[in-house]
């Protein structure tokens, strides 16, 4: 009896050994291998050395420079194509772009289930960059072929701008919405791809991995930057086919550059549809309501092997919900999934709920975002806009937003984490949610920023007198930063809260209130124009802004965004 205590003892010492060695070479990043399940091209455990990490980004980077020029190359003037080409008034036009972007938002959904349930992020973003192209394609020969083109009978004679076809609509509005339907595969999973290139059990690529998600952002804001300047420029001066031409090159770029780093990625196997694993524990969860909660953890239900039951994810620790019952016990019940889930099953499902009141704070602030893209570029269009003899396409104004973002980027990466991490502790400088609560807070002052531009604009336009555009420039610079502060922190908080097989939806699910928020946008323009223009009035909004209170819009906005932030 002596004897066999003894043995297992000694076996349980040598157990312990053995983890604690495991657990020390995973700390000190000396495993040869990646950690975190995921897999090279050929479907083995990937190399460090050969893989992954920083030499795989710039591939990734590259690919999202390349597609956010081509989108912004789109979004960035498109309410001025509406308005100066297809003849649709300032309500009209903006409600049309902010429906579109909700749904470039919205799609990302769709994206997401097919990539972690079926496709994998990698072959999801290369089919849906292929309808992404396509609609580019589209687009370009709406704005190029003469009969697909709309146009006027004499130019610049009243009354002679005839309204769009409805084939001229059909082609535009098809290219539109394919590139909609393409960025919804491309969004929610090229940042969860790229951090996939860190092994997050490893401390030291865990750190890079942090500072990927800066550089990120700076990718797509190189190519927004170039949208904002050269684009902009030609679609109001050389025209607007090649205007949608060269964002179609680009994107054809953005695909080549994503294949030729592929022998270079670590690659995550899909998991399972996320929806069937969400419905599988609520339905469970209502059928054991009557059951307590017991004291032994080993009454709750998980597999014994190492990896959970779900493919590409890791298990995660204690829930309340996967309780084995009495009767599951005796009848065997254990492989059916709508009676029984397993602790990671459940405990996905928590983290979802408890990201919601997150997701939700970020609906108004995309509300006071989409500004930038339509109401901005109309009330720039309504000042004086020339410097000498060259007339400033007011779209072109978002390169403030971008080129403070471009700077703020390095300096928050290099200077500002490292000097707030010695008063927080913390290693990214502030905490996710610490970070985007600045971000709410200075996307609030970029309105009321506007606001005041809008009523001292007002006040010259009485006397007919035209105040320079670059009175904007603070509410851009002040949305710029915003953006650094609120969208960086968004993207790595749900990557950093999801769980493994379930990333591309939670990173979906962050994109998904900024399509709330533009539709909620559109929603609000569309009752305040409503109601201001009752008994014949112009309106806060109307197409000759000098008649309007644009002013009362942006403030209206304030207000909510003030009381989105507690």
């Amino acid at each position: 009896m002596n004897s066999s205590g003894e043995d297992e003892r000694r076996l349980h010492d040598i157990e312990e050994s053995l983890i604690q060695k495991e657990v020390n070479s995973v700390l000190t990043g000396l495993s040869k291998t990646a950690e975190d399940g995921s897999v090279d091209i050929y479907g083995n455990p990937p190399s460090k050395k050969k893989t992954g990490n920083w030499k795989a980004c710039p591939f990734i980077l590259g690919n999202e420079c390349c597609e956010r020029l081509a989108y912004y190359g789109i979004a960035k003037n498109l309410i001025t194509y509406y308005t100066s080409e297809l003849h649709e008034s300032n309500v009209t036009a903006a409600r049309h772009v902010m429906i579109w972007q909700g749904t470039c938002y919205m799609t990302p959904l769709v994206g997401a289930v097919i990539a972690d349930s079926y496709w994998g992020r990698y072959w999801t973003i290369a089919s849906f960059s292929a309808i992404y192209f396509i609609g580019m394609v589209s687009l370009t020969l709406s704005a190029s072929v003469p009969g697909l083109k709309p146009g006027c009978v004499g130019v610049g004679v009243a009354g002679l701008c005839p309204p769009a076809t409805f084939v001229q609509y059909a082609v535009f509005f098809a290219g539109l919405y394919l590139i909609a339907l393409g960025t919804g595969g491309i969004k929610p999973c090229v940042s969860s791809f790229g951090a996939d290139q860190f092994d997050d059990t490893d401390p030291r690529e865990r750190v890079r991995k942090a500072s990927f998600f800066n550089w990120f952002y700076f990718s797509i804001n190189i190519g927004s930057f170039v949208s904002s300047t050269l684009l902009v420029w030609v679609q109001e001066n050389s025209g607007w086919g090649l205007g949608f031409l060269i964002p179609t090159v680009f994107m054809g770029a953005s695909i080549a550059s994503f294949f030729v780093g592929t022998p270079l990625y670590r690659f995550q196997n899909p998991g399972g549809s996320p929806i069937t694993r969400v419905c599988q524990v609520l339905v469970a969860a209502y059928r054991k309501l009557s059951l307590n909660l017991p004291e032994d953890i080993s009454f709750l239900y998980e597999t014994r092997e190492k990896n959970s039951i779900i493919a590409g994810s890791r298990k995660i620790q204690h829930t309340d919900a996967a309780i084995i019952s009495d009767d599951e016990s005796n009848s065997g019940v254990l492989s059916n999934p709508w009676k029984l889930c397993t602790v990671t099953q459940v405990e996905e499902v928590k983290i979802l709920i408890r990201m919601f009141p997150i997701w939700a704070s970020g609906i108004v602030y995309s509300v006071l975002y989409s500004q930038i893209s339509t109401l901005f570029v109309q009330q720039g269009r309504s000042m004086d806009r020339m410097i000498r003899s060259f007339e400033i396409p007011p779209a072109s104004f978002g390169v403030f937003d971008t080129l403070i973002v471009l700077i703020s980027i390095p300096i928050y990466d290099r200077f500002f984490v490292p000097f707030v991490r010695r008063f927080t502790g913390t290693p990214k400088g502030l905490t996710d949610l610490q970070r985007m609560g600045v971000g709410l807070f200075l996307s609030v002052l970029s309105i009321a920023a506007a606001a005041i531009v809008e009523t001292v604009r007002l006040y010259h336009a009485h006397d007919a007198v035209a105040i320079s555009i670059f009175w904007q420039v603070p509410q851009y610079i002040l949305m710029g930063i915003a953006e650094v502060f609120f969208f960086i922190g968004r993207v790595e908080f749900f990557y950093d809260q999801s769980p493994d097989a379930m990333r591309s939806v939670c990173s979906a699910l962050a994109l998904l209130n900024t399509a709330v928020g533009s539709y909620l946008s559109s929603v609000i323009l569309t009752i305040v124009a409503y109601f201001t223009t009752i008994g014949g009035k112009d309106g806060w909004i109307p197409d000759d802004l000098d008649k309007g209170h644009l002013d009362y819009f942006f403030w209206l906005l304030v207000i909510l965004g003030l009381v989105n932030i507690p």
